[in-house]
């Protein structure tokens, strides 16, 4: 049974984000607000709470995973950018901008297009996803959190709650979220 806490969405508790980080570095996966719905995550390096993920959304091997990091300076750690695509991801970040990129050697390779070699990179505007973020100190390897069977992301905590509380180790409820799809540059 998975842990719930509910998280002020504008002044996420400190404490509450250090239990949170705790359980990721456990080798935990987390269900929490982004910007454009519910997402999950776990730490870039875990394979087993990664394949776990898989399993709950059903996701193949092709599929594409995101990492959300928390500002520009971890962008560069982990995909090539040149000016022109720095300056774009300046203009659109902290937003729902997912933008796939070359990926550097520091990614590991079951986590990026295995032919293209790319990753998508994320910096959200949503304050709990930042907050945890800037307590993890690193990345958090992500993927919306679209169940089987739907073609949007969770937006109520309360649902994902009875759908997932047997499946993951932690639910950061951040109220309801919108359902508005993340923008994907190539």
């Amino acid at each position: 049974m998975s842990q719930y806490f509910v998280v002020h969405p504008v002044n996420p508790q400190t404490r509450l984000m250090s239990q949170a980080a705790g359980i990721l570095r456990q080798g935990g996966v987390v269900v929490y607000p982004t910007d454009s719905g519910y997402a999950m995550g776990c730490m870039m390096g875990d394979k087993g709470a990664l394949e776990r993920m898989c399993r709950i959304r059903h996701i193949e091997d092709i599929h594409n995973f995101t990492l959300l990091c928390n500002d520009l300076s971890e962008l560069s750690h982990y995909a090539r950018i040149d000016n022109t695509a720095f300056r774009l991801i300046k203009n659109n970040t902290p937003g729902a901008y997912t933008f796939i990129l070359k990926a550097t050697k520091d990614v590991p390779r079951r986590l990026m297009n295995e032919k293209k070699k790319t990753i998508g990179i994320r910096v959200p505007t949503n304050k709990i996803a930042r907050a945890l973020l800037e307590e993890l100190g690193e990345p958090l390897m992500t993927t919306t959190l679209i169940l089987p069977g739907n073609d949007l992301a969770e937006a109520d905590p309360e649902e994902i709650r009875s759908k997932l509380e047997k499946l993951v180790d932690l639910i950061l409820d951040g109220g309801t979220q919108g359902e508005q799809p993340t923008t994907i540059v190539d």
